[in-house]
């Protein structure tokens, strides 16, 4: 049996009607084909099931590599939470035109319709184009009868809140609320372990590659969507750490390390794997006497096994920390 070491994945390209190329001309990713929205950087939706890219473990995939290593790969508080399913998707997205209106289902909906878990997930604002927008909730009151008369009269659209963004902005989106990502931004995404959408407006396109619309789900998500209103959908955070709280959810929690030099890391058996997303800058990562780059869209998977701490060392970077 080899010995897990951290671990970077082929990312995995999707086509989307609204993607641009900020992914390849921003991020550096290795692609060839028009149109690509989003990179799936650690994934184990089936079909999409990601592999390792280097190292004695290169061509497992994260399955293949749980079913070996268990509570060693994801931690045993993870591994008695969620047995050997892999509980988070990561991706990087980028809207050069916006993203249909939708919505996800919570896990118990989840369940009962796609025995899939919800879809709770976090944005964080790696670029946007000037005065962008994001979607996030309503402006108004509605109910389960209004909202279907509004969409039935195809004013939705009015109904929906706008909240302009710069990068660095971090948005909670969990499962029932109403969202869109708007043309311009690019976003790192981290989420629940599933593809369940219900989309509820598409703004009457035309995919070029089916010349089609795209289906929309409107009786579905009426049972799925939370109508109550927030005062302020943005997550308010400090940067006067180098390792400060972002997102802590049930789900997963996140924080955002500013990076001036050196930061150590303890990585649990005990308790959880960790993800570290390069979201600015390029980082040394240093663990057991090897190195392991990082560079700004990049994204590694740290296993729980060896009890170890890494070093980061950078003089001017930052990484989205991600575990259980």
């Amino acid at each position: 049996m080899n010995t897990l070491y951290p671990l970077k994945f082929q990312p995995l390209f999707h086509y989307r009607i609204w993607g641009g190329d900020k992914l390849r001309t921003v991020l550096n990713k290795d692609y060839s084909e028009n149109n690509i929205g989003e990179s799936w950087e650690i994934s184990t939706v089936p079909g999409n099931e990601s592999v390792v890219s280097k190292g004695s473990l290169k061509g497992n995939t994260i399955n293949e590599l749980i079913k070996e290593y268990g509570a060693d790969f994801l931690g045993e508080n993870v591994l008695e939470r969620f047995g050997t399913d892999f509980p988070l998707l990561i991706k990087f997205i980028d809207a050069k035109t916006p993203l249909s209106i939708q919505v996800h289902p919570d896990d118990v909906l989840a369940k009962k319709r796609h025995n899939s878990f919800g879809k709770n997930e976090m944005w964080y604002v790696m670029g946007a184009d000037k005065d962008a927008e994001l979607i996030i909730g309503f402006n108004k009151l509605l109910d389960k009868k209004s909202y279907k008369a509004s969409i039935e009269k195809g004013d939705i659209e009015e109904a929906l809140n706008k909240v302009k963004v710069l990068e660095g902005d971090t948005f909670f989106i969990p499962a029932g609320r109403v969202h869109a990502i708007g043309a311009g931004v690019m976003i790192a995404e981290i989420q629940q372990t599933s593809d369940v959408t219900y989309r509820i407006f598409d703004f009457n396109r035309v995919d070029e590659k089916t010349g089609a619309t795209r289906e929309l789900h409107t009786e579905q998500s009426v049972d799925a969507i939370d109508f109550n209103l927030i005062d302020n959908y943005k997550t308010v955070y400090s940067l006067s750490e180098a390792n400060n709280k972002l997102v802590h959810t049930r789900y997963f929690k996140t924080n955002i390390l500013n990076i001036q030099g050196n930061i150590s890391l303890t990585v649990s058996k005990k308790e959880s794997f960790k993800i570290l997303i390069c979201i600015e800058g390029d980082v040394d990562i240093l663990y057991q006497n090897k190195m392991e780059m990082l560079n700004r869209g990049e994204t590694i998977l740290l296993p729980a096994s060896l009890d170890y701490k890494v070093l980061i060392s950078a003089t001017n970077a930052k990484i989205l920390e991600v575990y259980i």
